[in-house]
């Protein structure tokens, strides 16, 4: 059941499953390397509706894996639609786009962020329905962080108190994003094409499980992490001897 007020609104989940994870190693595309004995995305999309905060989800993906895609997706009065992604993200989000044209509010959600949890989806989208046009969960920069030139030298030291790193659900106005998509610029997230207009990007809290899984390492502290809060998802998958490395 949904907790956002009825105010109107349609809220879609986009989610960008396309990408090969070159780093991570894997010779699929990242989304359907599991975690915990399920699939990234299928735990993407799962976290999704259990927030009770999402009319809809459209999850893009290579042509070639449509059908098997929709096997491996939850069940749910949620409707879960799957379509051919594109080449680079921004064009898996504009096919996404393309797929919901009744959408007022959008998210866009990494697949590889797969232990997000469903309070933090629901603070982005509580966020969008009281009047942001722009939200990205965020957390404070703990690592000191350093500019460099092309050669490696160190070139200065930024202020570290005004720093955040960006996690997803990304949320936005849906005419805001389609006409930043329509601008045809390139940024690193969506929240930069959209900051590129001139829009106020506004950010809630975000969570250290929202964590980007993209290396080896992560994959292993992300299925440390789904079987401790799932055991059963991952009876006889874990390798406790690893585990007992990263573990507090």
């Amino acid at each position: 059941m949904k907790t956002a007020p009825g105010d109107g609104s349609r809220v879609v989940a986009l989610v960008p499953a396309a990408g090969m994870g070159v780093r991570l190693g894997e010779n699929k595309p990242k989304a359907f390397v599991h975690v915990g004995g399920s699939p990234m995305l299928t735990r993407a999309v799962q976290g999704l509706i259990d927030s009770g905060s999402v009319d809809d989800v459209v999850v893009m993906v290579p042509a070639e894996l449509v059908a098997e895609t929709r096997a491996l997706l939850p069940a749910s009065d949620v409707s879960v639609q799957v379509v051919a992604g594109g080449a680079e993200r921004t064009d898996s989000v504009r096919a996404g786009l393309a797929a919901a044209p009744d959408a007022t509010l959008v998210l866009v959600h990494d697949a590889a962020r797969a232990l997000t949890p469903p309070a933090l989806i629901t603070r982005v989208v509580e966020a969008l329905r009281a009047g942001a046009r722009a939200v990205v969960p965020a957390l404070p920069v703990t690592d000191t962080i350093k500019s460099v030139d092309a050669t490696g030298a160190v070139t200065g030291t930024p202020d570290r108190s005004g720093l955040r790193a960006i996690q997803t659900p990304q949320g936005f106005d849906a005419a805001l994003l389609r006409t930043a998509y329509a601008v045809g610029t390139q940024a690193t997230d969506d929240a930069g094409l959209v900051e590129m207009l001139g829009a106020t990007v506004h950010t809630v809290l975000g969570d250290a499980l929202a964590f980007k899984i993209t290396t080896p390492l992560d994959l292993v502290l992300a299925n440390t992490l789904a079987a401790r809060r799932d055991p059963a998802d991952n009876a006889g998958g874990l390798d406790t001897t690893r585990e007992a490395v990263i573990a507090p």
